[in-house]
């Protein structure tokens, strides 16, 4: 698998209020140096003395958007992963405050694949949403139900446009 090349040996902060969640990521993302918390404090903790490539953080129990306001100050790619809080005003809440994804939690399987599309578009100067939102789509569409853009769909239409063009520029190397 191609994607995998780039998280080997990535320093990664995974911060969920689930131990089996915790463990999970740890498992499938063993290619990277995994740190992980618990709570808002321990990570903010990591993230004062420790420098990481990404960050995966749960929204809910750990103060996930908080901790994205520090991330995106740092400069830090953030996938926002919940179960909770599977909402389209969370999903939009999410991009607005800067995150780079934002992943269900029964979408855990494929995280390798949202991580690396996070870190490809990085390494290019890009701030993409090209494979994650692409694949993640569908899952959305059957959850929220048919027409869940409609209430922002100016916001939607310039996220749509901006697909397009990264998915342009990608498509060029």
């Amino acid at each position: 698998m191609d994607h995998l090349k780039i998280l080997q040996d990535k320093r990664l902060l995974v911060v969920d209020d689930e131990p089996d969640i915790l463990e999970t990521l740890e498992e499938l993302l063993d290619m990277c140096e995994v740190e992980t918390a618990s709570t808002f404090a321990d990570a903010v903790h990591c993230l004062k003395n420790k420098t990481y490539d990404a960050a995966i953080l749960d929204i809910m129990g750990v103060k996930g958007y908080s901790l994205l306001k520090i991330t995106h100050k740092l400069d830090i790619p953030s996938i926002m992963l919940t179960a909770h809080a599977l909402t389209p005003g969370n999903l939009k809440a999410s991009i607005e405050q800067g995150a780079d994804a934002y992943v269900p939690k029964d979408k855990l399987v494929d995280i390798t694949l949202f991580v690396s599309d996070v870190l490809t578009a990085r390494q290019q100067g890009k701030k993409a949403h090209v494979t994650w939102f692409s694949l993640l789509k569908p899952v959305f569409d059957k959850l929220f139900g048919e027409g869940w853009r409609k209430d922002d769909q100016a916001f939607w239409d310039e996220f749509d446009e901006r697909q397009i063009e990264n998915r342009d520029d990608i498509q060029k190397y």
